[in-house]
């Protein structure tokens, strides 16, 4: 009988190593109602890691939407070289602030604010972290999101976003930032439904036409939510209204969760899935490993891999 978390190892990555994290790792960050917490998980050994700041989604969760979740990719990219440093934004339920801000619910220019933040204070980041000091790579910056999360790295990679509140267009990209991974982003605020557009009225004025940052969108198939739109390829636009170089991994099966990619054996994932979740903790590592080091084979076998397997479980797109 095949083992259904080894079953992705048909996409080849590197062979994991020790990692350890440190948290809470706090920072006061002027004029922010909470101070600034933190997780960082990094490989034990080596030198010139190259860093994701890796974004939790909104969702209804306390915790899994906190510098607490997001195990199986923060994990799986920290066993494999990379630096994750993960915050816990201010939308988060966990802090239990009031949704009824100018922000709304989602915090949303805040949660870019965050990440710009964090990126000024690498040193302190460091410094809070055993051993860490000076192995930090600066110039190889990611950043990864995950649903609202994949709304704040869009904003780090050019989109811009207008303000309900006071009609000013937002520009909070930050050329630190060389690439980004949004798993199923928010799409066009022009076919946002009803309910959404209500409650989040950020989501309505959005624009991928200046996301110029190199990006992998990864979405599912089955991800369809009419709260959020009647468009069943809506999580898709930041691929598709978006300039490139850009990639599209679609999942075929997949719901909201991927597979899991919020945590391990949690409820709101309906389609839980080690194998799904496998593959997409392989190819976003290969993505990230290849445009952070050009030349880099790995998102050139990850990808072949991928459409050379009987059956295969995506498929990608590139422009």
């Amino acid at each position: 009988m095949n083992n259904p978390i080894n079953t992705a190892e048909y996409i080849p990555t590197i062979a994991p190593t020790p990692y350890i994290s440190v948290s809470p790792i706090v920072l006061s960050v002027p004029g922010r109602q909470v101070d600034l917490q933190l997780k960082v998980s990094a490989p034990i050994s080596g030198s010139e890691l190259p860093i994701i700041l890796l974004s939790h989604g909104h969702g209804q969760s306390t915790y899994l939407n906190s510098l607490r979740g997001y195990g199986p990719l923060a994990e799986f990219y920290a066993a494999r070289g990379f630096a994750v440093i993960q915050p816990t934004h201010q939308d988060s339920k966990a802090l239990g602030l009031d949704p009824n801000g100018p922000e709304g619910a989602l915090f949303w220019r805040s949660r870019a604010q965050d990440m710009r933040f964090i990126l000024d204070h690498l040193e302190e980041i460091e410094a809070a972290f055993p051993g860490l000091g000076e192995r930090l790579d600066r110039s190889r910056v990611a950043a990864a999101g995950h649903s609202m999360g994949g709304h704040t790295v869009g904003m780090l990679a050019g989109m811009r976003v207008t303000d309900p509140v006071d009609g000013k267009e937002w520009n909070l990209t930050d050329p630190r930032v060389k690439a980004g991974v949004l798993l199923t982003p928010p799409g066009n605020g022009a076919d946002l439904a009803s309910f959404a557009s209500e409650h989040y009225p950020v989501l309505r004025n959005n624009s991928f036409a200046e996301m110029t940052t190199p990006a992998l969108v990864v979405v599912g198939d089955q991800d369809q939510s009419p709260q959020f739109s009647d468009r069943p390829d809506w999580r898709a636009d930041a691929y598709n209204l978006s300039p490139g170089p850009k990639s599209l991994l679609t999942m075929f099966g997949a719901k909201h969760g991927l597979g899991g990619v919020s945590g391990y054996d949690v409820r709101e994932t309906q389609d839980e899935d080690p194998e799904r979740l496998g593959v997409v903790q392989r190819i976003t590592w290969a993505y990230l490993r290849s445009v952070l080091y050009p030349g880099d084979p790995a998102w050139d076998k990850a990808s072949a891999a991928l459409s050379s397997r009987p059956g295969p479980q995506g498929k990608i797109q590139s422009k």
